[in-house]
């Protein structure tokens, strides 16, 4: 078994903030970053692992990921065997007091958890959904921890669902690396964009095979309702318009600003409320429907999934490739989604999510579920260019992810040119003051030195 010899981070930051990349009624002015991981072993071989956040902060999960770091290095790891690795670092004794499950400390055990599938993959000369879906129903009901779970889906259900999500298993492998999978886009509706380039960004979408676009929501209700009524104008009354308020809504106020967009006929409401709130979203699923509720990418945990899906608070599961225990715990999501019925459609953009949750898609295709029925992924044609297997997305589909891996390996270059704040990218920002325009990106607007 390979030891690991070192554990070593990065502070990656990109200045999308200028532009207003990603900007909804929450994160009005996010820098797309990601705590950089690499982890290394005696035999020279390299697992990377990336923690997506929004600029400030970034620096607190690099941290923690040195944190975590120090309960692997200097020991062996058995790649056949990824349930042990996660439990070690999800259950150490003393670390996870600081969640437990949750937060920074959990999306930094999911960082290396992440970069140790990333070594698995490596090693087999696969990409991670392949790795995943060749794996026997045993061997995927070890990776799972069903710690607080097991009310919902015990380790003999799970067993079931992968028995039966092996029939036909083969072929449909070969269905997505022919045809792909199905996608969304979000690239039309940062809610920092002028009405010219939501119109222009929607139609290209259409134009490009996309069946779904999604708004962002949530800053003022008559924006809301002229945005809404300028993207259904643009796309027509085939293509699919979801919303997304990042939380912002408090659960009576949800259920009304639904109700005055209802006439655009929105697919789902995403992130209504807390992502905590349970209740909170029956209440307002009961409330808006058939408008469908969705959330997920800011879940903490498989804990609060189930509770989610026991309480039929949701009716589409959006995982999120960064934001729990990495790959182990998403099994977990899939399957509990799989049991209750509810179809998933993970949550992308930021920095490398696009590349690293396409993965569990085709997984969930291929060896659960069989089907992509009001399936899709998330795509933003966002910082793709930074990463060594970029997503390829053509009429409207993921294509399947050929190289080996879990897709977070980044560009040398790309690393050490935006590693913040001393990298080449942000000096010349910091050094001029801005970026030739004026302005100065949100995540260094507050150091002294900017």
């Amino acid at each position: 078994m390979p030891v690991i010899t070192a554990v070593r981070t990065r502070d990656v930051r990109f200045p999308t903030s200028l532009e207003l990349d990603g900007s909804d009624a929450v994160n009005v002015d996010p820098d797309y970053s990601a705590a950089h991981v690499e982890v290394d072993t005696d035999d020279g071989a390299v697992g990377t692992g990336i923690v997506f956040t929004c600029g400030r902060g970034n620096e607190v999960v690099v941290a923690a990921l040195e944190s975590y770091g120090h309960l692997l290095t200097g020991s062996e790891v058995d790649l056949d065997d990824l349930g042990e690795a996660s439990r070690r670092l999800v259950h150490d004794s003393q670390l996870r007091w600081l969640g437990p499950e949750k937060g920074v400390s959990h999306m930094a055990c999911g960082g290396l958890v992440n970069a140790l599938w990333d070594l698995r993959s490596r090693r087999d000369g696969q990409p991670l959904w392949r790795v995943l879906s060749s794996a026997a129903p045993d061997e995927l009901v070890d990776v799972v921890d069903f710690t607080h779970i097991s009310d919902a889906l015990s380790p003999a259900a799970a067993r079931d669902l992968l028995v039966a999500g092996a029939e036909g298993k083969e072929q449909r492998v070969q269905q997505l690396e022919r045809e792909g999978y199905p996608a969304y886009t979000t690239t039309p509706g940062w809610l920092g964009y002028d009405d010219d380039k939501l119109v222009r960004l929607a139609r290209e979408a259409v134009a490009d095979g996309f069946g779904m676009i999604k708004l962002k929501v949530g800053g003022d209700l008559d924006d809301d309702r002229r945005r809404m009524r300028l993207a259904r104008e643009a796309v027509g009354p085939g293509v699919r318009i979801a919303v997304d308020a990042n939380q912002r809504w408090e659960v009576g106020e949800a259920v009304e600003w639904m109700r005055a967009l209802a006439e655009h006929e929105p697919w789902w409401i995403e992130e209504p409320t807390s992502t905590d709130d349970v209740l909170g979203h029956a209440t307002i699923r009961r409330g808006v429907a058939p408008v469908k509720v969705a959330t997920g990418e800011a879940v903490a945990n498989r804990i609060v999934v189930k509770q989610l899906l026991q309480a039929g608070a949701i009716d589409v599961l959006q995982i999120d490739a960064t934001r729990v225990a990495g790959v182990n715990e998403n099994v977990a999501n899939l399957l509990l989604a799989a049991r209750f019925g509810v179809p998933v459609c993970p949550h992308a953009g930021g920095v490398g999510l696009c590349e690293l949750v396409q993965h569990f898609s085709f997984f969930d295709y291929a060896a659960v579920t069989g089907t992509q029925e009001d399936r899709a992924i998330e795509y933003v044609d966002h910082l793709h260019e930074h990463f060594t297997d970029p997503v390829v997305v053509r009429g409207g589909r993921y294509a399947a992810p050929t190289g080996p891996g879990t897709g977070a390996r980044m560009h040398a270059e790309s690393v050490e040119r935006w590693t913040f704040p001393g990298g080449e990218g942000w000096r010349e920002l910091l050094a001029g003051g801005a970026d030739g325009a004026g302005r100065v990106p949100a995540t260094a607007a507050s150091r002294s030195d900017a």
